[in-house]
């Protein structure tokens, strides 16, 4: 029977069903979050005199035996336990009587399941830009094995100019750099305490120490009107949501290029066999799955992110059962985002670059652009020298020139030439510093 159950009445199962949802799986993730804003809560209930130095004492051994228990996953939530602050609360109250019966003063599952969920988040950024300046380093570190390795630049899937591996990757580093950005901004987003808002309007008779409780769970202060924290539901999970869209964006183009560049027109690269899986009926297929799912869970993320945007408007002020989705969608996001990062970094690293087959495709209208602006250095107007080489090329009077000469005719940093793998490291190491000591 529901915690809020009145008067001996039965809720019908269909009811709970309906209500409860999957929530009871998703708060298994959450659980050694709300125990660790339980260990706060209760820490600011002694300060308050509402728990007795012993009560408080044995509740915080009581916490210990449960992080124990949930670290080794002994410890399940039920449909029938709702959530997991019915768990703990009960947890508490089994061992410890009317002292755990007390840990609830003061507090409403509202800013319980938002405190757990801003700490939730808050891990899972961290671990997303760890994630992620991981990826970029790994991008950087075949860009400086693959310097000279030429190999065609497209645009409209035409072939355009010469480009090399090197460049290619470091694009995607570079913009990797930019998404830790976002991260960061997510986090400090999400670094104010809803705790001690209780449902949305405060505390009576309680002053709860809300400053010290946020500090105790490394936020970097609170909500200060009881109200922000209701109406900052959805909306700051949307902030956090919208960072794991850019990552999984970069991510979604990083495999498109992949999956072409390893089909057998290209052949540019070669997928480690181990990332890729076999047809049912052609002996001879082997499929990049693995990039395949890491592009399209870019979508699922957007989904995510479109319920956070959508769900809360025009809803009136105060809390609504309604905002129970907002916390699927959120932790969602954050674990695509882990396993979307976790396929590519081991992936990468691995990449083969056949440097032969993408030298046999370097045709010579791809050097037409150098052609012209070599006119252009030699005095000849751009729009006359734009129309010596198109006739040149159509007539085929241009060549491929050797890699060492493709590349010297480029001076300006982050071109085919010049490529600055130092600098993308310097700017993800400056970018992540903040998460890396997470």
């Amino acid at each position: 029977m529901a915690i809020w159950s009145k008067h001996g009445q039965h809720v019908d199962d269909w009811v709970i069903r309906f209500t409860v949802g999957e929530d009871y799986l998703w708060d298994r993730h959450l659980l050694p979050y709300d125990a660790r804003g339980t260990r706060a809560h209760a820490a600011g209930l002694a300060e308050i005199g509402v728990l007795s130095p012993e009560e408080h004492t044995a509740i915080d051994a009581a916490l210990d035996t449960l992080d124990a228990e949930i670290a080794a996953d002994r410890i399940s939530i039920r449909p029938e336990d709702e959530d997991a602050h019915t768990v703990i609360e009960a947890f508490l109250t089994d061992r410890l009587g009317d002292t755990g019966k007390r840990i609830h003063t003061g507090r409403s599952r509202n800013d319980q399941v938002l405190t757990a969920l801003r700490l939730f988040l808050r891990d899972g950024l961290q671990d997303a830009a760890r994630g992620t300046a991981a990826l970029a380093r790994a991008l950087c570190a075949l860009a400086e094995t693959h310097a000279d390795a030429l190999m065609p630049g497209y645009t409209h899937l035409q072939r355009a100019m010469p480009s090399s591996v090197a460049l290619w990757a470091l694009g995607y580093a570079e913009l990797l750099a930019g998404d830790i950005d976002g991260l960061r901004a997510a986090h400090a987003a999400l670094g104010a305490s809803p705790l001690g808002s209780a449902a949305g309007y405060g505390v009576p008779h309680l002053d709860l120490p809300r400053a010290a409780n946020a500090a105790r769970l490394g936020f970097d202060g609170v909500q200060i009107h009881a109200t922000t924290a209701q109406l900052s539901r959805g909306k700051l999970e949307a902030v956090a949501a919208h960072a794991f869209v850019q990552v999984g964006a970069t991510v979604n183009r990083l495999a498109s290029d992949l999956v072409l560049f390893a089909s057998a027109e290209f052949g540019f690269v070669r997928l480690p066999e181990r990332f890729t899986t076999g047809s049912s009926i052609m002996p001879q297929k082997r499929n990049p799955d693995v990039l395949e799912l890491a592009r399209a869970h870019y979508h699922r993320l957007v989904a995510e992110l479109h319920l956070l945007l959508t769900l809360p408007a025009n809803l009136p002020s105060g809390y609504h059962r309604d905002l129970q989705l907002t916390k699927e969608a959120a932790m969602r996001a954050a674990l695509l985002t882990a396993d979307v990062l976790a396929a590519m970094n081991a992936l990468v690293p691995e990449l083969t670059f056949d440097r032969a087959r993408m030298r046999a495709a370097l045709s010579p209208d791809l050097f037409a652009t150098a052609r012209a602006l070599e006119l252009v250095r030699a005095g000849v107007p751009f729009r006359d020298a734009y129309r010596t080489a198109a006739d040149e090329s159509s007539a085929g009077a241009l060549s491929v020139p050797t890699p060492e000469a493709a590349l010297a005719a480029y001076t300006a940093d982050g071109t085919p030439g010049r490529v600055r793998p130092d600098l993308v490291r310097a700017a993800i190491a400056e970018r992540s510093r903040w998460a890396e000591g997470g």
